[in-house]
C-alpha cells in the first residue's frame, strides 16, 4: 500500500470532518489546529511536510507531545492526542492506512474541572435586572435583546453556538418550544419558558419599533447593531458587562448559563435521561459533567428513595 503523506491524510480527515461528520465550525478549528502544529513539528523533525505516515511512530508522537508540555495544559495535550487517535481511526475505517501509533501513547491524565455556574438566586438577581433595564421607559432594543438573550440561555440549556444559529421561525410562541440545530446539524426541540418568551417578544417589539420593516430583512434572530447575526464572542463580552452592571463578580461564560440550567433542573428532582435529551447529548456521562448536585438534596433523594433510609 503506498503511504499518504501527512498533508494529504490532513486534507482528507478535514473535508471527511466538514462534509460527512459535519462538525461545528469551533470543532473544525480545533481540530485544524492540532493538526496543523503536529505537521510544524514533523516538517521541523524531517525537513519537510511531505513525512509519509508510515513513518509516524509512537515515540514521534511522543517527542510531539513532550515539545509542547511546558505550553500546554494537560487538557490541550490530550485533545491533541485526541485528534491524533482520531485521524488515524478514519485512516483505518476507509482502508488508507493499516495501523494507529496514537493508540500507544498513553493519555494524559486530566483532571475533571468544575465548571462555573450561578447559584438560582445569583440567576434571579442577574435576570431581574436584565428585566428591569429592558421594559424601563427609554432604554434601548439593545437592553431587550441582551435580556432576551440571556433568559433564552438559561430557559432552554442550549449552547451558545446553538443560540447565534437561531432564526425567528425557531421559536414557536403557542407550542412554547425552539428548534435547535446542535452539533452535526442533529435537530431537536427544547421548551422554553414564559418569562424566555415575553423577553423575546419585548426584544422584537422593540426592534419593530426602532427599525419599521428590520425583522423582514434577515431571518436571524439575534443580531448586532449592523443588522448581522451576533457571534458567540459577542455574547461572550455582553454578558461580563452586564454581570458587573448588576453586581455580579463571577467568572462566567456564556457555557455557564447551561450549567446553571442543568444543574437547577438537577436539584429540582428533574430525571437526568431528560436534561441529556434537552442539552443534546449523545453520552448520559456528558450530562452528569454538567450537573452539581449538593449534599442535601442528595441526601432527600436518598431518606425519600431507598428502602432501607435510616428515616423510614
Amino acid at each position: 500500500m503506498q503511504s499518504l503523506t501527512w498533508d494529504e491524510a490532513e486534507t482528507r480527515f478535514l473535508k471527511y470532518l466538514k462534509g460527512e461528520r459535519n462538525v461545528s465550525k469551533e470543532t473544525l478549528r480545533a481540530y485544524a489546529g492540532d493538526l496543523r502544529q503536529f505537521g510544524q513539528f514533523l516538517a521541523e523533525r524531517e525537513g519537510n511536510s511531505g513525512t509519509g505516515l508510515d513513518s509516524i511512530s509512537p515515540d514521534i508522537i511522543r517527542s510531539f507531545l513532550a515539545s509542547v508540555h511546558q505550553k500546554l495544559e494537560k487538557n490541550s495535550r490530550a485533545r491533541k492526542l485526541s485528534t491524533l487517535r482520531s485521524l488515524f481511526r478514519y485512516l483505518n475505517s476507509n482502508g488508507a492506512f493499516d495501523d494507529n501509533p496514537a493508540e500507544l501513547v498513553a493519555h494524559p491524565k486530566v483532571k475533571q474541572k468544575m465548571p462555573h455556574f450561578l447559584l438560582v438566586d445569583a440567576i434571579f438577581h442577574f435576570l431581574d435586572s436584565l428585566s428591569n433595564s429592558a421594559t424601563r421607559a427609554g432604554i434601548s432594543w439593545r437592553k431587550a435583546r441582551n435580556w432576551a438573550i440571556f433568559e433564552s440561555l438559561y430557559s432552554t440549556g442550549i449552547r451558545v453556538s446553538e443560540l447565534v444559529g437561531l432564526d425567528q421561525p425557531d421559536i414557536s410562541y403557542s407550542e412554547e418550544t425552539v428548534r435547535v440545530f446542535g452539533k452535526g446539524s442533529r435537530e431537536r426541540i427544547v421548551p422554553i419558558g414564559r418569562k424566555a418568551i415575553d423577553a423575546l417578544k419585548c426584544y422584537l417589539s422593540a426592534i419593530e419599533s426602532q427599525f419599521p420593516g428590520a425583522l423582514a430583512s434577515s431571518p436571524a434572530l439575534f443580531r448586532n447593531a449592523r443588522g448581522g447575526r451576533l457571534t458567540a464572542r459577542s455574547i461572550d463580552r455582553i454578558l461580563k458587562a452586564e454581570m458587573i452592571a448588576c453586581g455580579l463578580w463571577q467568572h462566567l461564560s456564556p457555557h455557564g448559563l447551561r450549567h446553571s440550567f442543568a444543574t437547577h433542573l438537577l436539584n429540582a428532582g428533574a430525571d437526568l435521561r431528560a436534561i441529556q435529551e434537552m442539552l443534546g447529548h449523545r453520552n448520559l456521562s456528558t450530562t452528569q459533567r454538567y450537573t452539581h448536585v449538593n449534599m442535601d438534596q442528595l441526601m432527600k433523594v436518598y431518606d425519600a428513595s431507598h428502602p432501607r433510609s435510616r428515616k423510614k
